[in-house]
């Protein structure tokens, strides 16, 4: 197992997800905002073999502070068990939103699954089958996914990752729900790169929502835009990195044009606005 922090890997241990719903949970004021859950784990338990990720809470703490300054409720996790984890998604799922849900998860990992702060497995495919419930249909969904899904390290060369899917690879695939859109840090096999300043690809993603011009692009043109700026702009520095790069990738199960980022002329808040034929904007919706 590699010792560098930025791509450690840790064999991959079967965590049970929890039972599905039972009933959904439509919590007063949920189904008023915009939501997000950041899932970070920083540390991890004593006698776990993955080492701590020095720029996991620098990451969390922008990512908390710029979805709050764009109108989104966000909740911070720190630290959390597999089980923990689990919860917190079968939890979030059946609350109310208003257009949009925001997931990031930010750990070390391998191709299919993050770990909690205990070193276990936790399964995307589960996360992200929590979500196919009546509550959150016709809602724009979104996870951002830092973590490694293997143990590689892209020297810039073209990744095809496609010949080398696994069975996880693809029954996670197979899991997300229609109307979400998933994004990677790293091609499937490699490793995502970490530093003290934080993760690059969601630092990146911080910094185009800083941006107005960025924050109005569609949803697949500001991942794209993402994507292009951690491959051509990152380049890694030191002995076990130096020369490295990093290629994100995304899938969507999008079926409409969505713009998470836009501010509503209504209440000044974050809405999903579908493109007319003809290019104009109507009012927020998500039909």
């Amino acid at each position: 197992m590699t010792q560098e922090p930025q791509v450690e890997v840790e064999q991959a241990q079967t965590v049970a997800a929890p039972s599905t719903h039972a009933a959904m949970l439509q919590q007063t004021g949920y189904a008023d905002h915009n939501r997000a859950v950041v899932v970070s784990v920083a540390r991890f338990h004593p006698g776990v073999a993955l080492t701590k990720r020095p720029g996991a809470e620098r990451d969390a703490k922008k990512i908390h502070r710029t979805l709050s300054k764009l109108g989104f409720k966000v909740k911070l996790h720190s630290d959390p068990s597999s089980e923990e984890i689990y919860q917190i998604f079968h939890e979030e799922s059946g609350r109310g939103v208003k257009d949009c849900f925001l997931a990031v998860l930010s750990s070390h990992g391998e191709e299919g699954c993050v770990f909690g702060a205990d070193g276990k497995a936790v399964r995307l495919s589960h996360i992200f089958a929590c979500f196919k419930n009546p509550t959150m249909d016709r809602k724009a969904k979104l996870f951002l996914i830092q973590a490694c899904r293997g143990g590689a390290l892209d020297d810039g060369v073209q990744v095809d990752g496609a010949e080398d899917a696994s069975d996880s690879s693809f029954t996670q695939y197979l899991s997300v729900p229609v109307d979400t859109a998933v994004m990677y840090a790293t091609a499937p096999g490699y490793g995502a790169i970490m530093s003290p300043l934080g993760s690059v690809f969601l630092q990146t993603f911080c910094t185009l929502l800083e941006d107005e011009d960025d924050r109005k692009l569609e949803l697949t043109r500001l991942l794209t835009r993402v994507s292009h700026r951690v491959a051509y702009t990152f380049q890694g520095k030191g002995r076990h990195l130096g020369g490295k790069k990093e290629m994100p990738c995304f899938l969507t199960r999008l079926t409409r044009e969505v713009f998470l980022f836009v501010e509503s002329t209504k209440d000044a808040g974050i809405s999903v606005l579908i493109g007319s034929e003809n290019g104009r904007m109507r009012t927020p919706s998500i039909s």
